[in-house]
């Protein structure tokens, strides 16, 4: 238990900080851009800002509401097993910034009452895992789901900096190295040498 490595923290409190880091990291790269930027794909297989938003909430609506038998009501078809392949990863034309940015403030608040309610360790079933697996805790529950939208945070912070060169981990915290102007565009110059002299395909 992380509170037996950490004395005098309470687990559940601690789990639940940094479930709220990754959920405001992901909104904060929202903040600035243009409806096009946020719905701009930027990999192959489409990434997003806004879809990385919508994401989250289906994540969280099903591990802290299904898992838990507290489904969240009239849930949207895209959180659902009869969804769309990636339906959950992109905002439709109908549906705005504010409703996807809202519609996650709503399933924040419901996993939210889940996790004050149940202690940490409280049974849950997971039913799309496989059935060696499928018997979980709230602990298990809240540490996967920190570490899934963690993951989508990077995500997000590569996207970002994709648009318009914004970096930082979250509000108020850039975990960047504090360095004179220009001096990214050189590194990444003599990173792109570094690369480009390791092939000896290349061209000299």
């Amino acid at each position: 238990m992380l509170s037996e490595t950490l004395p005098g923290v309470d687990e559940k409190t601690l789990l639940h900080r940094y479930l709220n880091e990754a959920r405001e990291a992901l909104l904060w790269k929202l903040d600035g851009l243009s409806e096009y930027d946020v719905r701009r794909p930027l990999t192959p297989t489409g990434t997003n800002l806004l879809g990385l938003v919508k994401h989250a909430a289906g994540v969280e609506l099903n591990y802290f509401g299904r898992v838990f038998d507290r489904p969240f009501p009239d849930p949207p078809l895209w959180s659902t097993a009869q969804a769309s392949p990636a339906s959950d990863m992109y905002a439709e034309p109908g549906e705005s910034r504010e409703s996807v940015v809202a519609f996650y403030g709503r399933v924040r608040g419901y996993a939210d009452e889940t996790i004050a309610a149940l202690p940490v360790d409280a049974p849950g079933v997971v039913p799309w895992w496989s059935q060696s697996r499928r018997d979980v805790t709230l602990r298990e529950v809240l540490l996967d789901v920190i570490v899934e939208l963690h993951r989508h945070a990077g995500h997000a912070d590569v996207v970002r900096e994709l648009v318009d060169g914004a970096v930082g981990m979250q509000d108020g915290n850039t975990n960047m190295p504090s360095v004179p102007a220009g001096w990214w565009a050189g590194h990444h110059a003599r990173l792109e040498e570094i690369a480009a002299a390791s092939d000896p395909a290349l061209p000299g």
